[in-house]
């Protein structure tokens, strides 16, 4: 460790506040994009590239500073993740707004147990393992980048030139987004229906510039596994499924296949996310036993105690127990007021809150260590925190079913409506544990290899946690109330084609809605469960013979989430194998440095996607601020447009003309940032 790194600043009053305004662009954008399409992004890269672009005024900034501003505004992003669950309350008409005190704590409980969970599991999994943390690895990387040349003392940082490409990625996708979502004049979707017999297929293709950098952050993998299930799913379910029911009177191709899929498919998809996430957890059984291993000898072994060398000093234990104990303390009252809406006897009230919230502990405890550990292994981008999700919505509904029989309280649908509501309510706190589990030691795993203090990365999470978590209700809020959830619009007249579709959360009603009501059709789940076994066979297969794998859990997702979506990411992920393909070729050709030539090429490309994300995001969050104060005046829910129905096929041709272009420069953008070096 350099010597000079113990007298800089690392937590500091302006890193605090840039932080904090990195965190309200990253959690809206998140928000948007996971009620959109089901899936958040990594904002650690970004929000470094930001930083060291800002901080780079102050003489005396440092890379310490600028690791702690990264780690406080990833861990707000990532607890965005909630989003997987609260819109149910909303779609089961439980909710009809996002409460700000109830939400808010639910965030901020969570993520702060997610903190305290995994700081003990640092020692374990971030120093002494060969976990390769792709996301953290590569943040230290963007920091050390932006380091002074030849400078050890850890002083001014020189402009960091990836802001330029977050800049041109934002600006690409949030003018398409205005053309599309605001002005009308382009489409954001291209789709193609026939029919074989009776047998319906669509091929689609989503033309949204945000999916393309998501996928480029998912890689081919991941990509080639949502295709197949795309492929499965229209190609394989719905043709057989349209075929065996004859179309009704007067339906259209897309409406009868469409509704086919919705009912049928989505729960064989179900089926193979319940699987796929089982099997996830069975393969994390030996590092959770280590690491709840760990995590109560802790307090014997007294890390953060005096003695010990910056760079090893965690929060103190006396510490985590207590901020253990708030949380506990806080997630009472919050279960407690949500209980005391139900009108329920006050024993039964109580048995509820008790039950609501050692579930929520006990079970947030068992995966904050695996997804702490497959954070490290695979990334947090490609975590199953959705799985994570199906898990847990089986499991606190099956107990509060339990409970409910134990105490006759299911003899009423209004009581049969609030025990469903409780199990999603409890659900949303594991995720957010979860979500933020697997953030934490991403970002301490930066810390270590840019030689941070680790007990003030943790702080510095902890504000992350509580920042996002007052950010999170508002944006909630004003998103529903400007689109609605797909099956939930908040006014009438509103234009259902606009709704966000919120899939992890459709996914959760479905299943807590069918096991408390007893409807769940469990003959498509049976089958999704036996078509996810015989993924994970396969998908084992491979391993044992060839490098390529597919991952059951990415399949589950190409079948549940919409095919516009799926195919959009696919040729983002195709992006990234193409792209590193031609730079490994060019630097062979020009004799170049190609592990430098691929460094430079993932990180412009990884700069660049996370632009196209945050750009067409913040746009959607911007358009949903210009509606709602349309329709408070009397507006219309599209007060921006110029182009009427009618304009349908030539938009449709502007928005697959602007999509190939973006596509050309973002492959020009990432082999030209590989050639430069190459030159060099």
């Amino acid at each position: 460790m350099p010597k000079s790194h113990a007298s800089l600043k690392e937590l500091t009053l302006r890193g605090v506040i840039l932080g904090a305004l990195i965190t309200l662009v990253f959690t809206a954008s998140n928000v948007y994009l996971g009620l959109k399409v089901g899936l958040t992004f990594a904002s650690s890269i970004p929000a470094a590239v930001i930083s060291m672009a800002v901080l780079r005024a102050f003489r005396d900034s440092n890379i310490l500073e600028n690791n702690i501003v990264q780690t406080q505004a990833s861990a707000a992003g990532t607890l965005s993740a909630v989003i997987f669950v609260l819109p149910a309350l909303l779609m089961m008409g439980y909710w009809t707004g996002f409460p700000l005190l109830q939400t808010a704590m639910i965030c901020a409980c969570g993520g702060i147990l997610g903190v305290v969970f995994t700081v003990p599991l640092r020692r374990a999994l971030v120093v002494n393992s060969e976990l390769p943390y792709p996301e953290g690895v590569a943040a230290a990387e963007i920091l050390k980048v932006g380091q002074k040349p030849g400078g050890e003392d850890g002083g001014e940082t020189r402009p960091a030139g990836g802001l330029r490409e977050i800049m041109l990625g934002g600006v690409l996708a949030g003018g398409f987004s205005l053309l599309t979502s605001g002005l009308r004049v382009a489409g954001d979707s291209v789709s193609h229906w026939f029919s074989i017999g009776r047998a319906v297929f669509q091929l689609p293709l989503g033309l949204s510039f945000a999916l393309v950098g998501a996928g480029y952050l998912v890689g081919i993998v991941g990509g080639v596994a949502m295709l197949l299930g795309v492929v499965l799913a229209w190609g394989v379910a719905v043709p057989w499924l349209t075929w065996l029911s004859p179309m009704p009177e007067g339906a259209s191709l897309a409406s009868f296949a469409t509704g086919v899929w919705v009912s049928k498919v989505r729960l064989i998809g179900a089926g193979m996310i319940a699987v796929a996430a089982v099997w996830t957890l069975l393969t994390l059984i030996r590092p959770m036993v280590e690491g709840m291993r760990i995590s109560l000898s802790v307090f014997k072994q007294g890390p953060g105690e005096s003695g010990l060398d910056r760079t090893d000093a965690d929060l103190p234990p006396r510490l985590l127990l207590k901020l253990t104990l708030l949380m506990i303390l806080l997630l009472g009252a919050t279960f407690q007021s949500f209980v005391a809406d139900s009108g329920l006897p006050t024993l039964a009230a109580w048995t509820l809150v008790v039950a609501g919230v050692v579930l929520a502990f006990v079970f947030g405890f068992l995966v904050a260590a695996a997804c702490g550990y497959m954070a490290g292994l695979v990334g947090s981008s490609a975590s199953p925190i959705s799985g994570i999700a199906v898990i847990a919505i089986l499991a606190s509904s099956m107990i509060f079913i339990g409970i409910g029989q134990a105490q006759d309280l299911l003899g009423r649908p209004e009581s049969v409506r609030f025990m469903t509501a409780l199990a999603l309510f409890c659900t949303s706190v594991v995720v957010a544990v979860a979500a933020i589990s697997n953030d934490n030691l991403q970002d301490l795993k930066t810390g270590w290899l840019v030689h941070a203090t680790p007990w003030r990365q943790q702080a510095a999470l902890i504000i992350g946690c509580v920042i996002g978590a007052v950010t999170i209700p508002p944006v909630l809020g004003l998103l529903y109330e400007a689109y609605g959830f797909i099956g939930s619009l908040p006014r009438a007249g509103m234009d259902p084609a606009q709704a966000l579709a919120a899939p992890q959360a459709s996914l959760m009603i479905t299943i807590a809605q069918g096991l408390f009501s007893h409807t769940l059709d469990w003959t498509y789940i049976r089958i999704g469960v036996l078509v996810g076994a015989a993924l994970i066979v396969f998908d084992w297969i491979l391993g044992r013979f060839s490098r390529f794998r597919v991952p059951p859990l990415a399949v589950a997702m190409g079948v549940y989430l919409p095919p516009t979506v799926a195919t959009a990411l696919f040729v983002g992920a195709l992006i990234s194998w193409f792209v590193r393909g031609r730079v490994r070729a060019q630097a062979l050709q020009a004799g170049a440095d190609r592990a430098r030539c691929e460094q430079a090429s993932e990180r412009t490309g990884t700069l660049f996607a996370s632009g196209l994300i945050v750009g067409e995001s913040l746009v959607g969050v911007v358009l949903a601020i210009v509606i709602v104060g349309s329709m408070a005046s009397g507006g219309g829910d599209a007060p921006l447009a110029v182009a009427g129905p009618g304009f349908a096929p030539i938009a449709t041709l502007i928005g697959l003309l602007a999509f190939v272009l973006m596509c050309v420069v973002f492959v020009r953008r990432v082999l030209g940032a590989a050639g430069a070096v190459g030159r060099g």
